[in-house]
């Protein structure tokens, strides 16, 4: 059904519908440029190697971003955990405010439903 509406789509399209014929025209023509396109890319810089320098650095800043991590999580998983015991244990719970996060996850599922089923035409 798919193909069917991009065909349809395709052909409905006037500007379309006159470039493919067009193509479909002058596919098999051949435009002779003397060499041009040949020379263009012979007078092209070769490409930029990087250092070779590079990869042992990056490797080492990592592995010394990954040790720091590793030393910093035990204390930060113990503060986020204490202050969100702190938040919630303060804070009182009521049925208006359950019914209210429901109706807020409800209308967040919705509407992300919306945007990944909708069809771009």
């Amino acid at each position: 059904m798919t193909e069917q509406k991009n065909s349809r789509a395709i052909t409905d399209d006037w500007l379309e519908a006159a470039l493919v014929a067009d193509a479909r025209e002058h596919r098999a023509d051949y435009f002779d440029d003397d060499g041009f396109t040949a020379r263009v890319m012979t007078a092209l810089p070769e490409p930029a190697t990087l250092p070779s320098w590079r990869m042992p650095v990056l490797l080492l800043l990592w592995t010394s971003a990954a040790i720091g991590t590793v030393f910093l999580l035990p204390g930060l998983a113990s503060d986020v955990i204490r202050e969100a015991l702190r938040l919630f244990g303060t804070h009182p719970i009521t049925l208006s405010g359950i019914a209210t996060g429901l109706v807020a996850l409800g209308a967040a599922t919705w509407a992300a439903a919306v945007m990944v089923l909708r069809s771009d035409e």
